[in-house]
């Protein structure tokens, strides 16, 4: 139980300072496409601390899944403000150099989020607490998915059209079991591996679609 709950403040902690992050960034950018994406995953990544932290509290009191309070969250909607500035590409301006790195930090951000939530969820019995932390996993990887797409939106926004998010949006089909292969403990050598194998994700939903 100690351990869970430990594991919990962690998620707290990873949770709050990733909206921060993202509200920073937001505040700081005059790229369209990354204010409308950090904006709102700023607002996702709140919501699961409020969550969790509710879920922690009352864990902590009853020593047990809180059956009596359902703990849910909404699903995010980042794929779709991506989707219309996809439509929007070619009156988009590129990313400037800050820009880019806030983009690449948060991925691994949010590859490491589905990573944790997924160890969560794979480490439990209850089928509430599983689909709990199913779904932040699942939301943690679309957050990644659709940050890919923006990294490339702000790098070459006219190269981008709305055909070519179709075949990217395959990598929703990787479970988020998967990102358990790859160790995220931010060493580079770790963190090449993790992009390589999803630009293999890439090609192979490219074929597949």
């Amino acid at each position: 139980m100690k351990e869970r709950l430990d594991a919990l403040q962690v998620a707290l902690t990873n949770e709050m300072r990733e909206h921060e992050f993202y509200l920073k960034n937001a505040a700081r950018t005059s790229n369209p496409a990354g204010k409308a994406m950090f904006q709102q995953i700023a607002s996702e990544e709140l919501e699961h601390y409020e969550r969790l932290k509710e879920l922690s509290e009352k864990w902590s009191k009853q020593q047990k899944w809180p059956e009596t309070i359902p703990l849910k969250v909404k699903e995010t909607t980042v794929s779709a403000i991506l989707k219309d500035m996809v439509k929007k590409a070619s009156k988009l301006p590129k990313g400037d150099a800050d820009d880019l790195k806030a983009v690449r930090t948060a991925i691994d951000f949010e590859a490491n989020g589905a990573v944790f939530y997924a160890k969560l969820r794979d480490d439990c019995s209850d089928p509430n607490e599983k689909a709990f932390f199913n779904l932040l996993a699942d939301i943690e990887h679309e957050h990644f998915v659709s940050l890919k797409d923006a990294e490339e939106l702000m790098t070459d926004p006219a190269g981008l059209v709305p055909e070519q998010r179709k075949f990217r949006s395959g990598r929703r089909l990787i479970p988020a079991v998967l990102f358990r292969l790859l160790d995220t403990n931010g060493k580079k050598a770790l963190t090449y591996l993790r992009r390589a194998f999803f630009f293999f994700c890439d090609l192979i939903s490219m074929v597949s679609f």
